[in-house]
Protein backbone atom coordinates (compact mmCIF):
# COMPACT_ATOMS: atom_id res chain seq x y z
CA UNK A 1 0.00 0.00 0.00
CA UNK A 2 1.56 3.36 -0.98
CA UNK A 3 0.64 6.53 0.55
CA UNK A 4 -0.04 9.70 -1.31
CA UNK A 5 1.68 13.17 -0.24
CA UNK A 6 0.14 16.05 -0.53
CA UNK A 7 2.42 19.23 -0.81
CA UNK A 8 0.24 22.71 -1.48
CA UNK A 9 1.25 26.33 -1.49
CA UNK A 10 -1.57 28.07 -0.36
CA UNK A 11 -2.08 31.61 -0.27
CA UNK A 12 -4.40 32.59 2.78
CA UNK A 13 -6.20 35.63 3.59
CA UNK A 14 -8.09 36.33 7.27
CA UNK A 15 -9.22 39.09 9.72
CA UNK A 16 -7.17 38.93 13.06
CA UNK A 17 -9.35 38.25 16.49
CA UNK A 18 -8.35 41.55 17.28
CA UNK A 19 -8.78 40.89 21.13
CA UNK A 20 -6.77 37.58 21.26
CA UNK A 21 -3.97 38.89 19.45
CA UNK A 22 -1.45 39.67 22.86
CA UNK A 23 -1.96 36.25 23.54
CA UNK A 24 -1.41 35.26 19.60
CA UNK A 25 1.67 36.84 19.86
CA UNK A 26 3.20 35.36 23.19
CA UNK A 27 2.17 31.71 21.51
CA UNK A 28 3.96 32.70 18.43
CA UNK A 29 7.24 34.17 20.67
CA UNK A 30 7.04 31.72 23.57
CA UNK A 31 7.90 28.50 21.34
CA UNK A 32 4.84 26.91 22.09
CA UNK A 33 3.53 27.25 19.02
CA UNK A 34 6.90 26.45 17.31
CA UNK A 35 6.91 22.85 19.55
CA UNK A 36 3.77 22.12 17.99
CA UNK A 37 4.27 19.06 15.53
CA UNK A 38 3.95 18.55 12.43
CA UNK A 39 3.29 21.79 11.65
CA UNK A 40 4.77 24.56 14.46
CA UNK A 41 7.81 25.50 12.42
CA UNK A 42 5.83 26.71 9.41
CA UNK A 43 3.12 28.74 11.49
CA UNK A 44 5.83 30.78 12.88
CA UNK A 45 7.38 31.29 9.06
CA UNK A 46 4.38 31.87 7.67
CA UNK A 47 3.48 34.74 10.48
CA UNK A 48 6.60 36.25 10.20
CA UNK A 49 5.96 36.35 5.95
CA UNK A 50 2.35 37.49 6.79
CA UNK A 51 0.99 41.53 5.86
CA UNK A 52 -1.72 43.04 6.91
CA UNK A 53 -3.54 45.06 3.77
CA UNK A 54 -5.08 48.37 4.12
CA UNK A 55 -8.36 46.37 4.19
CA UNK A 56 -7.12 44.76 7.78
CA UNK A 57 -7.10 41.61 6.49
CA UNK A 58 -3.78 39.76 7.46
CA UNK A 59 -2.40 37.85 4.01
CA UNK A 60 0.52 35.17 3.90
CA UNK A 61 1.24 31.71 2.09
CA UNK A 62 1.43 28.63 3.98
CA UNK A 63 3.06 25.27 3.05
CA UNK A 64 0.58 22.35 3.83
CA UNK A 65 0.86 18.35 3.98
CA UNK A 66 -2.55 17.54 3.74
CA UNK A 67 -5.49 17.20 1.30
CA UNK A 68 -7.51 19.28 3.57
CA UNK A 69 -6.19 22.78 3.17
CA UNK A 70 -4.49 23.96 6.29
CA UNK A 71 -6.82 21.29 8.45
CA UNK A 72 -4.07 20.92 11.62
CA UNK A 73 -3.08 24.91 11.20
CA UNK A 74 -6.44 25.62 11.53
CA UNK A 75 -7.77 23.13 14.19
CA UNK A 76 -4.62 23.65 16.46
CA UNK A 77 -3.96 27.82 16.14
CA UNK A 78 -5.45 29.53 13.13
CA UNK A 79 -9.29 29.14 13.74
CA UNK A 80 -8.58 30.70 17.89
CA UNK A 81 -6.93 34.03 16.24
CA UNK A 82 -8.12 34.44 12.74
CA UNK A 83 -12.13 35.04 11.08
CA UNK A 84 -13.28 34.52 7.26
CA UNK A 85 -9.88 32.24 6.53
CA UNK A 86 -9.69 31.57 3.04
CA UNK A 87 -7.10 29.96 1.07
CA UNK A 88 -5.88 29.65 -2.85
CA UNK A 89 -3.74 27.00 -4.12
CA UNK A 90 -0.85 28.63 -5.70
CA UNK A 91 2.41 27.65 -7.74
CA UNK A 92 4.76 29.59 -6.36
CA UNK A 93 5.70 32.03 -3.66
CA UNK A 94 4.60 35.35 -4.00
CA UNK A 95 5.03 38.29 -1.34
CA UNK A 96 1.94 40.40 -0.17
CA UNK A 97 2.35 44.34 0.58
CA UNK A 98 1.51 45.59 4.20
CA UNK A 99 2.78 46.19 7.28
CA UNK A 100 4.40 42.67 8.81
CA UNK A 101 2.10 41.14 11.29
CA UNK A 102 4.45 40.66 13.52
CA UNK A 103 5.00 44.08 14.44
CA UNK A 104 1.47 44.68 14.72
CA UNK A 105 0.97 42.16 17.05
CA UNK A 106 3.81 43.09 19.11
CA UNK A 107 2.91 46.62 19.25
CA UNK A 108 -0.32 45.47 21.30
Amino acid sequence: MTSEMYVTLYAVSAKLIADRAPEFYTRLTDGSIAAQRPDGAEIIAAMRRARVAPDGNARWIETCYCPTPLRHERATVLDRYFTGIETMVIDKPVTFDGAPLMDRLAAR
